[in-house]
């Protein structure tokens, strides 16, 4: 390189011979070959007239040098090399650092050499001073020297570099017959992007690549960062075009100016392999961020796609029909053909009720399997109930019954099971208190008051009522149950007086006070009634609502009270609050507890209970206002990815084995465990519509859609927040089913609420909307 003209290294050296250095500048040996040597030069302070004159000649020394090595059939353009170091330019390099430095007496901020061929304005660094400085290399365009076999040498140079990144890169789909003129004359229209590197380059190689943004010198480096270039403009373009939609989507005004800050690549080149990732500057990652929201799995569903999934939901519905000598009277509790059918091929009471609710809720109305339903377990309840030898109570109803073939009667048979074939080998106390509330159901959707009337039918409820309400040494309104006996059938520690059990016993004490005749005894019936409903009630809503403030109560509980105007009435001992419950009692929301016995609370949420207390009206206006606050405030704990929590939370450890007995099926949030129960889907939504709060319901449902029917329609799901299909969960569950439907229905058709729900006719017809104090809506 030259950095100073000959005259003045003459006038500074006239001992060194001009001759002798302009021979080693331009020896033919050493032009004519691959590579030019490069000499080191500095420049001194010239004056005005002595720099133009230096340019002058610098620019014919140019000329000469350019006609004297650039040859046909050659390409202009030359990889740079050191130069080599002999002893006698050792010798040139020391007198001219030592001429310079008397030049220099301050610091001035070093020039970079211009090379001796000066090839447009090139600046370089040579290897003596260091491989930290900046190279900026312009892009050389071709001259009118080169021939057009030249540029067809370049192509043909280019096409096996570009061919292995393409495929490494996957890029094998790019047209090859256009790309070599693309990176030849840079006509690829590339998106703004700035690149940058942190890590220090280690070669000039390297350098090179990082600082050349057009140069096609070195042609393996140009194709890769042309291919390079071409890959990120794909997967930046599709980006800018989701970001403009979003834009669109939430009617900003698009405008054709660049972002303040444009997207930023990072790129690392290496000699195999080039690897680039990208990062958003902040203003367009919150807006990719929502974009991301709106178009994730989890985003809601398209009023077709919603309306495929009903009509999905409708046809397994129709195929789950179980048919008693020609009338349909059922469906069944599952139909999934990849495992044994167990009990899951009769038709279960409890499992039934949103079936029939969909039925009832359809347009137009399917009311006839509903009452088939209840006359032929009607009929059923009336059949001689003994297990081992102990026979059950009159008014029990079955857990479940399926149909048989008798061969020797050669006609079909209802078989019931009250218990005796159940896990726990517990009589089913709910199956009698649905019974009476789809009975209800049923009259209010169709109107028809005298099925209800039937001998039969009365008879039936007045069995019912007669097991509930008799006399015995149970000092409270509520009822006394065993473990297992309700949706939680297997043992869970619900031994006692469940909530789900006490709302259910209260809900149907109101519906059958309004179907029950005043003839054959009905009026004593209604005395009783009244009674246990206002003492169950009072009972219900002082002794087992809990809030933040009734927690601090029981937490400051005094024990061994013993008059009556204790205040710690069960003598609970505050130290057996659990350590959960402190964070989980939001400052906004309350809910009814699990249970409630002498000496003994069971603090944990039970979903049923709750939401058929405000369905009931057994929970207050105020206290139903507070469960659905706290469902809000709990969203991740007690809905999550899937509602919904059966109950909360899961018992574990040594609480566990002592609980379930270890049992395998019930392990810590699976099942009846802390499982979640998409049928719990209907009763959520009929709680939330009755208190003006149908938002909440319309965001449990919305969750539902995305993984329901893709999963095969699960009967329950694992994991803390509802993520796994449950291990020993049966697909193308028909409560699962039906409870989307019901669901479906009420959120689209307030006025459904009304075949559920037990309230006065002026409130539901137009349900109040409340604002949500959630922060999701």
């Amino acid at each position: 390189m030259a950095s100073g003209s000959r005259g003045e290294r003459e006038r500074k050296r006239s001992h060194e011979p001009k001759k002798e250095s302009e021979k080693k500048q331009s020896s033919p040996a050493e032009s004519s070959g691959k590579e030019r040597v490069l000499q080191k030069k500095t420049r001194g302070k010239e004056s005005p007239s002595q720099e133009k004159e230096t340019e002058r000649e610098h620019a014919s020394s140019e000329e000469k040098s350019e006609e004297e090595h650039i040859s046909p059939g050659k390409s202009s353009e030359k990889e740079c090399v050191p130069p080599e170091r002999t002893p006698e330019k050792e010798t040139i390099l020391q007198e001219k650092e030592q001429e310079r430095m008397p030049a220099t007496p301050e610091k001035e901020p070093e020039k970079q050499n211009v090379s001796a061929e000066g090839a447009s304005g090139r600046e370089r660094v040579s290897p003596e001073e260091g491989l930290d400085k900046e190279h900026v290399m312009p892009e050389k365009k071709p001259s009118s020297s080169d021939s057009a076999s030249t540029l067809e040498a370049k192509k043909l140079n280019l096409l096996p570099a570009v061919k292995y990144l393409l495929k490494e890169l996957d890029l094998e789909h790019v047209d090859l017959n256009n790309l070599p003129q693309m990176v030849e004359q840079d006509s690829y229209s590339y998106p703004e992007v700035t690149e940058t590197s942190e890590n220090p380059l280690d070669s000039p190689a390297e350098i090179s690549v990082e600082k050349t943004a057009q140069s096609t010198e070195n042609v393996s480096i140009g194709s890769l960062r042309s291919v390079l270039m071409l890959k990120e403009s794909h997967s930046v373009g599709a980006n800018l075009e989701r970001y403009d939609q979003i834009h669109e989507d939430k009617g900003l005004k698009k405008t054709d100016e660049p972002p303040e800050k444009p997207l930023v690549f990072r790129t690392e080149v290496d000699e195999e392999k080039a690897v680039s990732t990208f990062k958003h500057p902040p203003n367009i990652e919150t807006n990719i961020g929502n974009l991301d929201q709106n178009t994730s799995p989890g985003s809601r569903l398209t009023g077709t796609e919603s309306a495929s999934l009903v009509d999905e939901a409708w046809e397994r519905l129709q195929k789950s029909l179980v048919y008693f000598r020609g009338k349909p009277v059922g469906t069944l509790a599952a139909m999934d053909p990849s495992t044994e059918p167990l009990n899951y091929n009769q038709v279960f009471v409890r499992d039934f009720v949103p079936s029939g609710l969909a039925c009832l809720m359809r347009t137009p109305p399917e009311p006839e399997i509903v009452k088939n339903f209840l006359l032929q377990t009607l009929h059923l309840q009336g059949c001689q109930k003994k297990i081992d030898n102990y026979t059950l109570g009159e008014g029990v109803m079955p857990a479940s019954f399926k149909v048989l073939f008798d061969p020797k009667l050669q006609k079909e048979t209802l078989v019931a099971d009250f218990g005796g074939s159940a896990i726990g080998r517990v009589a089913p106390v709910d199956s009698v208190f649905w019974w009476i509330i789809l009975l209800r159901s049923y009259t209010k959707c169709t109107g028809d008051s005298s099925f209800s009337e039937l001998p039969q039918v009365q008879g039936g409820m007045k069995s019912i009522l007669k097991l509930c309400l008799c006399d015995g040494f149970n000092n409270f309104p509520t009822l006394l149950c065993a473990d297992g006996c309700c949706m939680v059938d297997r043992s869970m520690g619900i031994n006692g007086y469940p909530i789900e059990i006490q709302s259910l016993f209260y809900f149907a004490l109101r519906c059958a006070r309004q179907m029950l005749k005043p003839e054959h005894g009905g009026k004593e019936f209604f005395k009783l009634i009244d009674a246990r409903i206002t003492a169950l009630s009072f009972h219900i809503q002082t002794y087992y609502w809990l809030d933040i403030t009734q927690l601090n109560n029981i937490y400051r509980y005094k024990t061994e009270e013993y008059s009556h105007t204790a205040v710690n009435k069960f003598n609970i001992i505050p130290d057996s609050i659990p350590e959960w419950l402190f964070d989980f009692m939001p400052l906004r929301g309350g809910y009814f507890i699990g249970n409630v016995s002498p000496g003994r609370m069971d603090f944990r949420w039970f979903l049923a209970g709750n939401c058929i207390a405000i369905l009931s009206s057994l929970a207050t206006s105020e206290q139903a206002t507070a469960i659905m606050d706290l469902v809000e405030e709990r969203w991740e704990q007690l809905i999550g990815e899937m509602p919904l929590k059966v109950l909360y939370p899961a018992v574990e450890g040594h609480y566990w084995e002592l609980v379930t007995g270890c049992d395998p099926k019930n392990t810590p949030w699976s099942y009846h465990n802390g499982g979640s129960w998409p049928v719990l889907l209907w009763l959520l939504t009929a709680a939330c519509i009755k208190i003006g709060r149908p938002q909440i319901a319309k965001r449990a449902i919305e969750v539902v859609e995305q993984r329901l029917s893709k999963d095969g329609w699960p009967e329950y799901y694992d994991g803390k927040t509802g993520r796994y299909v449950g291990k020993q969960a049966r697909k193308f569950q028909t409560w699962s089913i039906a409870g989307y439907l019901v669901a479906k229905m009420m959120i689209e058709d307030e006025s459904n609420l009304l075949v559920i729900s037990h309230e006065e006719e002026k409130k539901t017809n137009k349900p109040r909307h409340t604002r949500s104090a959630s922060c999701f809506f």
